[in-house]
Order: C-alpha cells, then structure tokens, then sequence
C-alpha cells in the first residue's frame, strides 16, 4: 500500500442492511461505492488483505453478491452510457447501468434486450456475471451468446478488453462467472429488433404436467417466448396444473415506455405464519381459477409480461424477516418428465408449496461459459418462505433427486447448495480464471 493510499480516507464504510434478495443471510459489510470507473484501480489499496466483490442492487436470492469475510464495491454509481448505435442495436454502457434504464434508451429506437430475466431492476454487470436466461431461450439461449465484449479489472493483469477471439478462455469464465474473474466495467451487447413494445400473449390454462410438455413442444416451434405457472399445492391427477403463457412481439410501431413508479408496495414484513400449506394453497386455487377466465389472446405490454413482480416494490418482504430460499434446477430432456413430476409430488406433499412457481424448456444453443447454467432441457423455479432445517430437508431431499436426474442448481437463485452439489453441477468448476483478489459468500462455501 502506498503513503498516500495509507493516508487518505477509506472508501469503504460498514453497512448493516445489505441483504441479498432472499434476506436469509445477512450481516455487516463494507462497502464502497465508487462514481468513477477510474476510481476502481485504487480500490484494492484500501482494502489491504480483504477480498473485494462488485455487485449491483443484489437481486441474486442467495450469497453469490455479498462478501462478509471481505469488502463489496457497489457499482450502481457506475451506470452511464458509453456508446448506442441505433442502426445496428450495438449498446456499451458501464455495468452499473441497469436493465431498466437501458430499456428506456433503446426501446424507442426498436431495440430490445436478446433476451431477459424476470426483473429489470438489475445491472448489465450482474446479467453478465449470471449469464441470465429468458422465456426465449429456444431460440436466443443465454445472454452470454449475445455479448460482444467487455471490460476487465483484474488485480493481476490490470484493464483488459474481452471479447470472445481475445481470450477465450477468460471470456469463457466471466460469462456466468459471478463476478469472481475481475471487476466488469462496461459490457458492449447486440440487442435484437422490435417492431413495438407490446406482445401477442396468449393464455392458456392446462390440467397437468402431460399437458404442459405438449404445451411447451407444440409453442417453441411458433412462438418466441414461453412460460408456465404452476400450481404446486396441486396433486394427484392435477400435479403440475398451470397456467401456459406464449407470446410473440407485434409489429405496431408503439414503443411506449414502462414506468418504475408503483403505488404497490409491501410496507412491511408479512408475519411467518401468514404463508402456511392453508393460505398458500387458496392462492394457488384462486390465482388458477382467475388466469384461467383469461384464457386467450390479448396485447400486453412488454413490462407486465417479463416483468410482472417489478410493479410491487420489496415484494420479497412478503415472507417475512426470516426471508425465502428459491430453488431453481435445471433437468437433463431424458429425464425431465419423471424428475419434474417426483419433485412436485413431494413438494405438494411437505406442505411447503410455493406461490411463485415457474416451469419452463431451455432449447439446445449452448451456453457459452464454464458456470453457466443454461442447458438442454427444463427448469424449474421455486419461492420457499425459511422455516429452517424443515425448508432445509426438503431442499436436501430435491437435491437428490436433481442429482438423481444428473441435473443441476443455479447459483444466482442459491443460498445453501452442498459442495458436492456445485462440483456436479458444474464440473468444469476448476477452470474458472478466478481473480485472486475476488471472492464471495458462495464461492467460500462451494469451493474452497
């Protein structure tokens, strides 16, 4: 460390509220939040022997973006546009920048993201380091596909420009590398064509699981987007009843944007026993029954259909002050069908049924990085309100039969994963070109 390192005052203050979205774990951190992409170089100095982390509003639901026995740097402040090209859809911005801002740049050009997560409120350095996924993925895979380049702050090499015929290794490993292979700075993506802001969706209620996979097989061959929600309090001859969303962007030339305001908020945090087998089952039958009287076609607007959650601000609040565990696997295409269906049976069965349940099919575009998560096959996505080691057990008897189906977990949905589950999961772990400088809550208990 320099004198005038040594001298100056930190950047780093200690933080107590930084949870991450699930608000299981929680803890102090320090944090520096820097407004200047030259003001990072000189972040490590400061730190000393601390490990750094870069994260954005901590949207990932389990501890891949917080780093308790280390420092964090907030990139938020880093959020400006570097460069649009509104004739080839080619955007480079800084990685603090979020999804919601860039929509609101590019949209009324007729350009949209290539493909994009279930909320807005994220930061293009963290879609990158999660390598996100969509409702599109039979056709455009994960974002990492789409990626043309992007800026590296690595504490042994220094600044660096990545693209995927520089170092394709590297490229590899930052591409859903959890931000552990250096600090992202900017990213430059390839954005897709719209011709207006609004989709042809269609709802279509279904009965049970052997309805879904035929939904899904007969929609991917004619529509760009799909997703199901599930009922899973449903069993017997009703597991995996849902409702099917497909939809297909229409050419109308109205780019009109979304608004982050929202008169809906939870002010405050729901009490435990509010979300029990009882309430969340009468949710799950009302939700069925009011979607299934829409069944058909409308036009909606791009916010609510990928974004529906992002109107009720702090929704996470709703499982109260132990917060949620979210479980998303993903299930090999030979094996989906069994595994899927056992898993929501002993879902059902456990009383600890989710509100917020997605199923959808991931298509055959390989995923481009070494912890990218996307891959043939389906996944399954799951809210559980913590109730302890009876929402620990539960989870323990999914991973069996995940790994039973030589499937695998999500570390951005993650905050409990065994070792022995990450290393299968992702069994090229070691390849990662991990920055030694960089470390997290997850990588501390999945890898070292």
């Amino acid at each position: 460390m320099t004198a005038k390192a040594a001298s100056a005052p930190s950047p780093f203050v200690e933080r107590s509220d930084l949870v991450s979205w699930g608000r299981v774990s929680r803890g102090v951190q320090r944090v520096a939040r820097p407004g200047f992409r030259d003001e990072l170089s000189g972040l490590p100095s400061h730190a000393g022997d601390e490990s750094l982390l870069a994260i954005g509003p901590r949207r990932s639901y389990g501890d891949s973006c917080l780093n308790r026995a280390g420092a964090v740097v907030d990139m938020s402040g880093l959020d400006r546009f570097i460069a649009f090209d509104a004739a080839t859809g080619v955007l480079r911005a800084e990685a603090g920048a979020s999804l919601s801002e860039i929509l609101r740049l590019v949209v009324p050009k007729g350009w949209f993201p290539p493909t994009t997560p279930g909320t807005r409120f994220v930061t293009l350095g963290g879609v990158v380091a999660n390598d996100v996924h969509g409702k599109n993925h039979h056709g455009a895979g994960s974002l990492g596909r789409h990626v043309r380049a992007f800026g590296l702050l690595r504490s042994d090499r220094g600044a660096l420009t990545v693209t995927p015929e520089s170092d394709p290794a590297l490229f590899a490993s930052t591409i859903g590398g959890l931000g552990l292979t250096g600090v992202i700075e900017w990213v430059e993506l390839q954005l897709v064509k719209i011709g207006g802001a609004h989709l042809d969706v269609e709802i279509v209620p279904y009965d049970n699981l052997d309805d879904f996979w035929s939904l899904a097989d007969e929609s991917a061959r004619s529509f760009e987007h799909t997703v199901a929600w599930l009922d899973c309090a449903a069993g017997g001859a009703g597991t995996g009843r849902g409702i099917f969303s497909r939809a297909n962007w229409i050419d109308d030339g109205a780019y009109d944007l979304h608004d982050d305001k929202s008169w809906k908020r939870i002010p405050l945090e729901a009490p435990g026993f509010a979300l029990n087998r009882f309430t969340v089952g009468a949710f799950n039958k009302l939700y069925h029954r009011v979607n299934s009287a829409k069944a058909g076609t409308h036009r909606q607007h791009y916010a609510p259909f990928f974004y529906p959650l992002d109107a009720v601000h702090d929704w996470n609040r709703l499982y109260g002050r132990r917060g949620m565990l979210q479980y998303q696997c993903v299930i090999p295409r030979e094996n989906q069908r069994d595994a899927i269906a056992e898993m929501l049976r002993v879902i059902a069965a456990s009383g600890q049924a989710s509100f917020l349940a997605v199923l959808k099919t991931f298509g055959d575009l390989p995923s481009l990085g070494v912890l990218s998560f996307p891959r043939p096959g389906a996944t399954l996505a799951l809210d559980f309100p913590f109730r302890g080691e009876t929402t620990l057990n539960l989870l323990a008897r999914l991973d069996a039969m995940v790994r039973e189906a030589n499937g695998a977990l999500y570390p951005a949905k993650d905050g409990r994963m065994s070792r022995e589950m990450f290393r299968r999961s992702f069994p090229r772990w070691e390849q990662l070109l991990k920055d030694p400088a960089l470390n997290s809550d997850f990588w501390t208990r999945v890898a070292q």
